[in-house]
């Protein structure tokens, strides 16, 4: 410290010494004292603070402004260095230069200030400092702003005052009683800087302040005594709407008369800020301002078209629209003669448009009466003469389009009927001399064309000249050729290729101009356009007589000799390269046999790019394109130094690279066998034994694939497998649990390619023995029940392929199973190889399979019984009139019904419709006379049963199923609605309709008086929810209030259970409130538009104070809430944070046992998470008790580190998301 302080002091008395002599040095001497204060290690002691203070306040005074500056930078540093009365002198001093005569000083003052509140810790931080400064600051600024004649410091003053309030200070009613006056100021400045301050002061007001404050200017505004101060008091209450829409909401019915009210006032600027306010009350206050939507949008649309001093001649315009280019001369003529520079009708059309984005922007449910009212008002003003105001036009229309995107499951699409209105009025526009309405027309295409793809095939002859336009006009910018382009595009890929035919000859020439352009973005897009271009003019996947019928000739050799050239150059960006390299892979496959001489040049060259790390990815899609062409494009020249580059790929820890390359590996074996020597087949092989393992099943996958491949086209290959790494592979890879799907379906593909080439060690029962032989060798156990699954699948597969060996190996099976010696992993194995060998060829040849699978039922293993369950109903499948009535014969006699079940459930998922529809009658007759059963376990097998059988004839069965609900057994009851659940899939079928129409039925259990009922009702009411919203959108009002009523805690169903000594409370009700909640949270995902949100607050916020389980839930819906609908949480903010808070400082009791203190710790993480995400709303750490809160958590060292723990994992995921999108 001692050696700080005589620096510090060295560096005074050498200031000292400078202030009355050369200003120059003085400037260094600052500049060195700043530079110490910045560094963290310095330490002052009280007369070094007292001098460094006493001097930067006396260099504020300086004549010089560059050391005045200086002193000024100092000040930061300095607040964080010094103790608190020393920030109170620097604060007292400062207010006072405020007050100065001289401009200068009161300008450094108010920087000063303004950095010295900049500096002050967050109240959040639990320091005292900033509350006692700003108090100190306040006493002097308010009879600054009240008292002061000079307007330029009243104004810096409220600047302060603004900057000040985002500090949360907490003597709120002396500020407003300050700054209330001030809006009738006769200075307009005044009046906006105040209306900031008084933005800033709303978000983190007490309410009493904030009841004062709309109380205020509710008053003003009835008793309306002029237009001026009326006009401020509607922007205040704009301000106050967009700072904390949250509050405001609970007043609009008030406010809105009113604003309503002036608008019919005939005064332009009154309007517009009217019409700012409805704006702001739409997107900040959605629930409150709901019932006057209409209001707001017939003002919006009245207003829309307001241009007293202009008269469209409409008639005309409509009868001409689509004539020539004369009339657009005129009518931009007209622009010319006319100006009235005090015409503000512009700026109320203006807040209309914006008024109505953000009325479609936020009002989603109301999309049909959009396209009815607004769509066909906005087109008409694409006309709008005021540029600006067109642009925001456009945006509305833009944000009405996006808002019929979302994949919802029943979204509601643009009229097709509009669809010639809106390219009529594009038309005009396209010609436009105004770049920025071009391109606001481009992004509207483009928009139009993803909502309605293919929409615009009739209208194409009618905006390419428009493109065309654009991209030859000297005039246009960069922009403006790339929205051009990517339009042109997005409508190619969208539209039929011969919609676009007639218009070839004028479409090459200015694309193949914009590939040769000097900037690289418009040559990237033009190089995607062109690459289109080849699909249109020469189609491969139409039928003949249409591809004839237009020559693409003409066009080749501009096409080619354009991308050629981007081709060859090295020095150009990264994305033209990789886009060249993708339109000549494009040009070769569909025109290359019309490109006899110059195939061969062009092929090396891609053979250099795939030496090249930065292309070599992008060049492998274009061969694998190439190769898969129909033309047969003639590959062979490049073959011998291509494939052993591929296979040097699959070493490359690239994935991506990895899986294009089997990709292209595969194709060419496919389509060039005979030019892939055993050479080159044999360079791959050896990459191949790293990527067959369970740790990227999509890259063991496309291996696979590629070995199946080589199987038919190179059998010989395959013999150096037999004692290779590559068989090893395959065998580990079998035998691992996550083998299933896409890369088991290639593995089965393979087993059975590579039994079929005979090759030597590699037969029927090599494979076989290599399979099922660490089984055999009683080693150990396989560690999975999956490899069992996996490896009799494989046996069957090699079974399938090879009909001859079947009957010995099933009989060798049976024999295993009825072997007393057998391991139960040979049973196992033996059981699932008959299911699934079973499954697909008839075993009714073995007459010992019924019983010995029956006895295998009473195993002591009941892995052993499930596969003995499992084969019954696959072996079932491959004969059902042989074993279907054997199976129901057993139902019916035997006590193993559980087991039986299992198997006519395997018969009843797989097997053919038309093989089962025969047995449907005596089915359904058995399981009904089980859905009774007291088991639940049975019950859900029976259930399922049900559930699939009723999709194979759904017109005569869901009826059938829906007579059972008014079954007096309530066993029944939650059987038949469990089976509801099986009929919904998450892919379109045959019963959807007929399921839509009756499962209002089934969910009407959810006023059944059995728990149980109720429970399973909820369970099925999720499912759909989760899998086909669209069953149960429209149900939704009167299905939410039964689901927000099983929310609640009902004391009736806690009791109290003695343990011995103790008494334990149970309550019965939890897993239904549990499953209650999980239908609100899957809900939140599929139907958010059909919640009324406040609501389900409601409820969320009963989950906070519920059960662990519930709690956990009502946590992940908050997080998600916060990203969804942030408005509304904020409104619900203050009374959300209180469970949390709860839940944070909770104590588990010190003699509880070790589950106790996890599940506290599991939820005080859980409600962090919750907590950092409603962090993410801008506004939440202005809310008084989240601040509060947030102080607590800072101060409580164990809260602290887990909340600083959950903010960087949160970062660090948002990061990965970006990273892999």
């Amino acid at each position: 410290t001692s050696s700080w302080t005589f620096l510090i002091s060295s560096h005074l008395l050498h200031l000292n010494s400078l202030l009355v002599r050369f200003t120059d040095l003085k400037f260094m001497a600052t500049n060195d004292l700043m530079t110490e204060l910045q560094k963290d290690s310095i330490k002052l002691d009280d007369d070094s603070e007292r001098k460094v203070v006493r001097m930067i306040l006396k260099l504020l005074e300086d004549k010089n402004g560059e050391v005045q500056n200086l002193a000024v930078k100092c000040l930061g540093p300095l607040v964080s260095k010094v103790k608190e009365y020393q920030v109170e002198t620097i604060v007292d001093t400062l207010c006072t230069n405020m007050l100065s005569d001289k401009e200068q000083l009161r300008d450094i003052s108010s920087i000063g200030l303004k950095t010295v509140i900049g500096e002050l810790p967050p109240a959040s931080s639990g320091s005292a400092l900033a509350a006692s400064v700003c108090k100190k600051i306040t006493g002097r600024l308010t009879s600054a702003i009240a008292k002061q004649e000079d307007v330029s410091v009243q104004l810096e003053a409220l600047d302060i005052m603004a900057d000040m309030l985002c500090l949360l200070v907490n003597f709120h009613p002396s500020i407003l009683s300050c700054l209330l006056p001030q809006l009738t100021s006769p200075r307009l400045a005044v009046r906006k800087r105040t209306i900031m301050a008084l933005g800033h002061l709303v978000m983190s007001c007490g309410n009493l302040v904030f009841i004062d404050l709309i109380e205020h200017l509710l008053a003003e505004l009835g008793r309306n005594d002029n237009m001026s101060t009326t006009r401020t008091y509607i922007q205040c209450t704009a301000a106050i709407s967009r700072q904390a829409g949250h509050r405001i909401g609970e007043y609009l019915e008030k406010i809105i008369p009113l604003v309503v009210k002036f608008c019919n006032v005939d005064d332009d600027e009154l309007r517009e800020y009217c019409i700012q306010a409805f704006e702001s009350f739409v997107r900040r206050c959605p629930k409150e301002v709901y019932p006057h939507v209409p209001t707001v949008i017939s003002i919006c649309l009245r207003y829309l078209t307001y241009d007293p001093n202009y008269n469209f001649d409409d008639e005309d315009e409509d009868d001409n629209a689509m004539d020539a280019e004369q009339n657009d001369e005129d009518y931009q003529g007209s622009d010319d003669e006319y100006s009235d520079d005090d015409d503000m009708s512009w700026k109320v059309r203006r807040a209309a448009a914006k008024c109505l984005d953000a009325v479609v922007s936020t009002r989603h449910e109301m999309l049909p009466e959009f396209y009815r009212s607004v769509s066909p008002a906005l087109v008409c003003r694409f006309k709008e003469r005021e540029e600006n105001v067109k642009a925001d036009v456009f945006h509305a229309y833009l944000s009405l389009l996006k808002q019929t995107r979302p994949a919802q499951s029943c979204s509601v699409n643009v009229s097709p009927s509009q669809v010639p209105m809106i390219v009529k009025a594009l038309h005009k526009q396209l010609k436009e001399k105004s770049v920025k309405t071009r391109q606001c027309c481009f992004n509207m295409l483009t928009e139009l064309v993803n909502v309605l793809p293919g929409a615009l095939t009739a209208h194409i002859p009618v905006l390419i000249p428009g493109i065309i336009f654009s991209l030859n006009d000297k005039s246009s910018s960069s922009n403006l050729k790339i929205d051009a382009l990517s339009c042109l595009h997005v409508i190619m890929v969208t539209h039929p290729a011969h919609a676009f035919h007639a218009h070839v000859p004028s479409l090459v020439p200015p694309v193949v101009a914009c590939v040769g352009d000097p900037f690289y973005k418009i040559t990237s897009e033009a190089l995607l356009v062109t690459q289109q271009l080849v699909k249109v003019i020469r189609p491969l996947d139409s039928q003949p007589e249409a591809a004839d019928s237009f020559d693409p000739s003409p066009y080749i050799n501009d096409l080619f000799t354009c991308t050629i050239k981007r081709l060859k150059a090295a020095d150009i960006d990264q994305e033209v390269k990789e886009r060249a390299i993708s339109c000549m892979g494009q040009i070769i496959c569909n025109l290359g046999d019309r490109l006899p001489a110059e195939l061969p040049g062009t092929l090396l060259i891609f053979l250099e790019r795939l030496k090249n790390e930065i292309t070599r990815l992008t060049t492998v899609k274009a061969l694998t394109l190439i190769a898969g062409s129909p033309l047969k494009i003639d590959l062979r020249p490049v073959l011998p130094d291509a494939v052993p580059i591929l296979a040097s790929f699959l070493r490359k820890n690239q994935r991506a690279l990895k899986l294009c390359t089997l990709a292209a590996l595969d194709i060419l074996l496919r389509n060039y066998s005979s030019a892939v020597t055993p050479v080159m087949v044999d360079a791959v092989l050896a990459e191949l034994p790293p990527l067959i393992s369970e740790s990227d099943m999509h890259v063991s996958q496309m291996a696979l694939s590629f070995l199946s491949t080589l199987a038919v086209t190179h059998p010989s290959s395959l013999g150096q497998l037999s004692g290779g790494n590559i068989l090893q592979q395959l065998i580990a890879l079998v035998r691992s649990p996550l083998l299933q799907g896409g890369a088991l379906a290639a593995m089965l593909d393979f087993y059975q390619a590579l039994v079929a080439t005979e090759t030597s060690g590699l037969g029927y029962m090599d494979l076989l023995r290599m399979l099922t032989g660490p089984v055999y060798s009683q080693s150990a156990a396989l560690p999975h029940k999956q490899a069992y699954c996996s490896i009799a699948k494989c046996v069957a597969a090699l079974t399938r392929a090879c009909p001859d060996e079947g009957p010995a190996v099933v009989g060798q099976f049976i024999q295993d199973v009825k072997n007393s010696r057998s391991t139960d992993s040979i049973r196992l194995l033996a059981l699932l190889s008959l299911g699934e060998v079973g499954h697909h060829v008839d075993l009714s040849s073995q007459p010992e399979l019924k019983t010995v699978i029956l006895d295998a039922f009473s195993s002591s293993s009941e892995e052993v019984k499930s596969a003995a369950s499992y084969a019954l109903g696959s072996i079932a499948v491959g004969n059902l009139p042989e074993y279907l009535p054997f199976v129901l014969q057993e139902i019916s006699s035997s006590k193993r019904q559980y087991l039986l079940l299992h198997s006519l459930k395997e018969i009843i998922s797989s097997a053919s419709v038309s093989g089962l529809k025969p047995y449907v009658e005596s089915v359904w007759t058995l399981l009904l006379k089980h859905c009774e059963c007291q088991e639940e376990g049975t019950r859900n097998v029976v259930a399922e049963c049900l559930g699939k059988l009723t999709l194979i004839d759904p017109e005569t069965l869901l009826p059938r199923l829906k007579g059972y609900l008014l079954s007096g057994s309530s066993y029944a009851r939650s059987s038949v609605v469990t089976a509801v659940k099986f009929t919904i899939s998450d892919q379109p079928q045959p019963i959807d309709p007929l399921l839509k129409n009756c499962i209002g039925d089934f969910l009407k259990t959810l006023e059944d008086p059995d728990l149980n009922v109720r429970r399973v009702a909820l369970v099925t009411f999720n499912s759909a929810a989760h899998n086909k919203p669209s069953l149960i959108r429209e149900l939704l009002d009167s299905v939410l209030p039964q689901l927000y009523n099983e929310t609640k805690v009902r004391k009736e169903l806690i009791r109290e259970v003695e343990m011995g000594p103790f008494k334990h409370t149970v309550d019965d009700g939890l897993d239904l409130r549990k499953a209650a909640f999980e239908c609100m949270y899957t809900l939140l995902d599929s139907c958010l538009d059909r919640l009324d949100i406040f609501v389900f607050l409601n409820h969320v916020e009963d989950g906070l104070k519920d059960h662990y389980d519930i709690k956990m839930l009502t946590f992940l819906m908050l997080a998600r809430l916060s990203s969804l609908c942030p408005s509304a949480v904020l409104q619900r903010l203050d009374r959300l944070v209180e469970p949390l808070r709860a839940t944070c400082t909770t104590k588990v009791k010190a003699n509880s046992v070790k589950q106790e203190f996890e599940k506290q710790d599991e939820l005080k993480r859980s409600a962090m998470r919750a907590v950092v995400a409603l962090l993410t709303i801008p506004e939440a750490e202005k809310s008084p008790l989240m601040s509060e809160f947030q102080s607590q958590i800072s101060s409580n060292q164990e809260l602290a580190a887990i909340f600083d723990s959950i903010q960087r994992d949160s970062s660090s995921a948002n990061m990965e998301s970006m990273d892999t999108s």
